[in-house]
């Protein structure tokens, strides 16, 4: 097995702090656009479905390139766990949509990547191992010009015929099945540091037992198997390798190294409480709320540092 490197580099274009700006002007625009039909909200993953409270267990004798920031020693935190479905609007559970589950890592210690003590350690993850794109750029264009529907795309094409091949990729992310957030897997599909190294992360699901009724209601589905017994789901981390295989600021390559164990996700028995939920949909999940040891890296995770700041202050979460 090939040990984990810590010669990851990032790449930084001279003309990447305008692009990110002018795609973070997108965004806003569209979530202006959506909150004006369907109530304030978020610019995507729009539609919360259930606001958990969970718990995060760091495993004992961890390997040393593991045993960074949260995953340093063993420890339990107390976890806000927000799931949705991805799209600008508020739409039935059954549409085809990328899923997100978000996470909130409480009561951690240590430097945040902005300087000052860390509130907290977020994960974002999607259904999906990687992007349908390898930038931020091609990502927001087609995702943007997907809000404002069919002919949104259609004056996008005309525009930039070479994203057709993007588009596709999203239309197959968009129309991949999806079986629940108890059942299917959640990744970073962009990687964070882990002290000197880089890692993706992911979290593996809780069952393998399928309800051919959960896309009728999405949360219906989580509180019902949380009647019978906790969800665990194992969180688990990718380590770069080298740029062939592994590459930090290509978001559309699939990492090719295996997955280890850090810790588990334990979500136990509770009821819908829409006072926690409300708690929930008005905090901010994003990526670079972290401790230093886990900062953010690559072009997508960059542009996302400048997306969602505006974004958040949008919905009044500022």
């Amino acid at each position: 097995m090939t040990a984990p490197s810590t010669s990851w580099q990032e790449v930084v274009t001279p003309d990447e702090a305008q692009r990110h700006r002018d795609q973070a002007d997108l965004f806003v625009e569209m979530q202006r656009r959506k909150s004006e039909q369907f109530g304030t909200g978020r610019a995507l993953h729009r539609k919360q479905r259930p606001a958990l409270r969970a718990t995060l267990e760091v495993l004992a004798d961890l390997p040393d390139e593991a045993r960074h920031g949260i995953f340093a020693t063993e420890a339990r935190y107390d976890v806000w766990v927000r799931l949705s479905n991805g799209g600008f609007d508020r739409a039935p559970d059954r549409t085809p949509d990328i899923r997100g589950f978000a996470f909130k890592v409480l009561g951690v210690h240590g430097e945040s990547v902005f300087g000052g003590p860390a509130a907290s350690q977020d994960f974002v993850l999607i259904n999906h191992e990687k992007f349908s794109s390898s930038t931020s750029e091609e990502f927001s264009q087609i995702t943007t010009a997907g809000g404002g529907g069919l002919r949104g795309i259609l004056r996008l094409l005309l525009r930039s015929p070479r994203l057709f091949g993007d588009l596709r990729e999203v239309r197959g992310a968009l129309n991949k099945p999806f079986s629940g957030f108890a059942t299917e897997d959640f990744f970073s599909a962009a990687p964070i540091s882990c002290g000197p190294y880089a890692v993706r992360v992911r979290v593996r699901a809780a069952s393998d037992r399928v309800n051919p009724q959960a896309p009728d209601d999405w949360s219906a589905d989580v509180y019902d198997r949380l009647a019978e017994a906790p969800l665990v789901y194992e969180v688990q981390v990718q380590f770069f390798l080298d740029e062939a295989r592994t590459p930090i600021e290509d978001a559309a390559v699939v990492w090719d190294s295996p997955y280890r164990t850090v810790a588990r996700l334990v979500i136990g028995s509770q009821e819908p409480d829409e006072e926690f939920a409300a708690q929930v949909e008005a905090a901010k999940f994003d990526p670079w709320n972290a401790l230093v040891e886990h900062r953010p890296l690559g072009e997508v995770m960059r542009a996302r540092k400048v997306a969602y700041r505006p974004s958040q202050l949008g919905r009044g979460a500022g």
